[in-house]
This record gives C-alpha cells, sequence and structure tokens, in this order.
C-alpha cells in the first residue's frame, strides 16, 4: 500500500506539472468577420497552381484564405478594395474582425483621418506632424529617392542649392496628388497567426515584390529615380488588446504567387508577402488530451482503492 501510494503521488505530480507546463494549442485567426463602414468593399483571393483567383465574399471564404503562414502563404482578403477608383470616399473603413488565442482582433484599411490627423485637425501638407509625414519619408528613402536627389535636381531644371527637404515636398505633393495615400491604405490580409508560447501575433500583407514596376508609371520623371525592387507594403491599422498600431513593413519575401486572374491582375501583384508582427498575449495553458487520460487513470486508481479498503472492511 505505501509503494502504491508513492506510485499514486508521483503520477499526480507529474500530472499536475505536466498540465502547469503545456502551452494552448494557438494557432490562426478565427472567427473572421467583415465590417467597417464600408464593409461590402472587399475582395477574396484563393490561390490556384501559383496564382491568386477572385473567388466569392462568403464567410467560408474569407475564413479559408487566413490560413497560411510566411512559408506558405495563400489567398488573401484585400480591404477597401475601390481605394484606386474615381470618387473614392476616402472617410469610410472595411474591417476584418476575428479572434486569435481567446482575444478579439480587428484589422482595418486607412481613412484620410488616420493618415492626416494632427491632434488639432487635419493637414495634407508636407512637414506636417502626422502619420501621412512620418510614413512617407520612411517610403521615400525605402524607394531609393534619398540618394537620387542630384540626379531629380538636373531632371526638374532645379538648382543644386535646392535643400533636400524640397525635393520631399515635390514628390510627397505628387504622391498625394496621384492618390498614392489612398492606395496604401487597401491591405490584403493573407494570414493571421499566433506563437502559443510567447504570445507574439504575425500578419502577412499580400503585395509587390517589386513596387518600382507598380508607382514608376505613376509617378511620372520621379518614377524613372526609384530603385529598382524597392518594396513596400500597404499599411493596415490593427487593433488588439485594447491598443490600436499602424502597421507596415518595407522588406518582402516572395510568395510564389501572382494575382494573374482577378481584378487589376498584371502578373506582377501578390508576389512579396510582407510580414508584420504585434506583442499578444500568450493564450492560456491548457492539457493535452493524454494528461487529461492521464489524470483520469489516476483518478480511477484511487476510486478503486477506496473501494477495496470498503471491502476489506
Amino acid at each position: 500500500m505505501t509503494f502504491q501510494k508513492l506510485v499514486i503521488g508521483a503520477s499526480m505530480a507529474i500530472g499536475v506539472s505536466a498540465l502547469a507546463i503545456v502551452p494552448a494549442q494557438a494557432g490562426t485567426l478565427t472567427g473572421a468577420s467583415i465590417g467597417g463602414t464600408a464593409a461590402s468593399d472587399y475582395l477574396v483571393y484563393d490561390v490556384q497552381g501559383n496564382s491568386t483567383k477572385l473567388v466569392g465574399k462568403t464567410s467560408a471564404n474569407v475564413q479559408k484564405v487566413l490560413d497560411g503562414n510566411a512559408a506558405n502563404p495563400t489567398g488573401n482578403v484585400e480591404l477597401r478594395a475601390t481605394s484606386e477608383q474615381t470618387g473614392f470616399d476616402f472617410s469610410k473603413n472595411t474591417t476584418l474582425t476575428g479572434q486569435i488565442g481567446g482575444k478579439n482582433i480587428t484589422l482595418s484599411s486607412l481613412t484620410a483621418t488616420d493618415w492626416f490627423s494632427t491632434g488639432s485637425g487635419l493637414s495634407t501638407s508636407y512637414g506636417a506632424n502626422n502619420f501621412a509625414n512620418t510614413w512617407f519619408n520612411q517610403f521615400y528613402n525605402a524607394a531609393g529617392l534619398a540618394t537620387n536627389e542630384s540626379a531629380i535636381k538636373l531632371a526638374l531644371n532645379l538648382p543644386s542649392f535646392i535643400p533636400s527637404s524640397f525635393i520631399r515636398q515635390q514628390a510627397f505633393n505628387t504622391f498625394y496628388g496621384i492618390g498614392g495615400f489612398q492606395r496604401s491604405s487597401d491591405p490584403n490580409i493573407s494570414y493571421v497567426n499566433q506563437n502559443d508560447i510567447t504570445g507574439e501575433i504575425k500578419i502577412g500583407l499580400a503585395g509587390h515584390y517589386n513596387l518600382k514596376d507598380y508607382y514608376a508609371p505613376l509617378l511620372g520623371t520621379l518614377g524613372k529615380f526609384l530603385k529598382d525592387g524597392f518594396q513596400a507594403s500597404e499599411v493596415v491599422k490593427v487593433t488588439y488588446n485594447d491598443k490600436t498600431d499602424f502597421l507596415y513593413s518595407f522588406s518582402a519575401t516572395a510568395s510564389g504567387l501572382t494575382n494573374s486572374s482577378g481584378v487589376g491582375a498584371d502578373g506582377k501583384s501578390h508576389s512579396g508577402n510582407y510580414e508584420i508582427s504585434i506583442k499578444g498575449v500568450p493564450p492560456a495553458a491548457v492539457p493535452e488530451p493524454s494528461i487529461i487520460l492521464g489524470l483520469l487513470s489516476v483518478a480511477g486508481v484511487f476510486a478503486t482503492q477506496r473501494k477495496f479498503k470498503k471491502a476489506s472492511i
């Protein structure tokens, strides 16, 4: 009896210890749904071979295409899909909402207020203290324009003493004029995953692997000075655990896919996967099924021992 008690006690200790250290199986976004003030303005792309293809805007399709990862990005959900069209209403947004690790998360397209708010109003001017200026200066550098300013001055017949800030201002105004900010506001969400130990949440954004192909024809003279192969994702607004961030990346990996059969099919878009991340809350630990069975077995041993004891009295 003493030996049996020792064995049972050890089994219980091992079971409880394992119960404490086994993390929850988190994974991808669940319960995905579309909303926002422009809730119908989205597109869903699935995968067919090496191409993304437009599919029906159903809840099942939205959920299906979000199950990829950086090594294997799949289709995507494009939020605020009409951002490149004439007459676009920049005051509205489209959202993708779901749960990950037991917590709510919302991914949204951006509005003019998100870009141009200064705290006391909206300003579309270069040099204003807002997100548009913060992001554009990074975009300008990533595009290689900062290293080509001397050549840009010659092309624009500007004297050499013109400061760099003037060139940036001209680039900002040109970018604004072609609807560049709204073009950067319609993120294509390809996956939302969580590390079940650290809690880190990773989000995939489908975009151009070489963005020069997209912007060079739109930017006129400036387009000639874009760096070949420069990379920049669209921007996504993420709200999670009572905190909101504007997330984007200037570094992509090749997705192995291109948009060859959907809206705006050009054989080049969706070719890059831009991964962004936020610090998430680790999901609550839950026991493995085998551990639960083990604990039930131990409980069964106790019950059997009690029955034997009663029978012997």
